[in-house]
């Protein structure tokens, strides 16, 4: 388990999971492989889609990938807190509502909720692109979608400062015309959504 635990420690980075670069081979004309970079996007969720199967396989009992539902889910989230560079608060913490502590605690290192939400959106897109269907993918449970809620709730509660969602801006345009029978200029405004 430590063996396995050390081998997941080397996968984690940036955002939640990392290695070396992908590529895939495109043949050419004259047979030879030329390989071509993958998107950064495509890259990560390869890598999470690998880590997540590693994580199933290591399961006593195994689990396929197949017999995979919501619980295997959370208990990867959960699994990956450990790795987590994000400090969240207890509620008996001194230091809990505060955005910017004055000092050290002993409170855990947590994933952030945003990484949490990203992993899912691209495990979920993985399982369907992977021969998944939309109907059984675990990782668009109802469970998930609560449990990463809590999650992003606890840690707005513990730095003191909740999320809230960016809503759209509206863009003002000014519209001059012209009064074609007295040559005077007005202005009207006109907002676009």
């Amino acid at each position: 388990m430590a063996a396995e635990n050390q081998e997941m420690r080397e996968q984690l980075g940036e955002g939640i999971l990392k290695s070396p670069s992908s590529s895939i081979a495109k043949p050419t004309t004259n047979n030879q492989q030329q390989p071509i970079q993958l998107s950064r996007y495509e890259s990560q969720k390869r890598r999470d889609w690998n880590t997540f199967g590693q994580y199933l396989k290591n399961q006593r009992p195994q689990v396929q990938l197949s017999e995979c539902n919501f619980n295997h889910v959370l208990d990867f989230l959960r699994y990956l807190d450990q790795f987590g560079k994000t400090k969240v608060h207890f509620q008996g913490c001194v230091y809990f509502g505060q955005p910017e502590p004055a000092g050290p605690c002993n409170c855990p290192l947590r994933q952030a909720w945003g990484s949490l939400d990203a992993l899912i959106g691209r495990l979920r897109a993985a399982y369907e692109e992977n021969g998944g269907s939309p109907e059984t993918n675990p990782f668009a449970s109802g469970a998930i979608r609560v449990y990463l809620r809590e999650v992003k709730d606890a840690q707005g509660k513990a730095r003191g400062m909740p999320y809230k969602k960016k809503k759209k801006k509206k863009k003002i345009i000014e519209n001059v015309s012209f009064k074609a029978n007295i040559g005077e200029s007005s202005s009207s405004t006109f907002q676009m959504q």
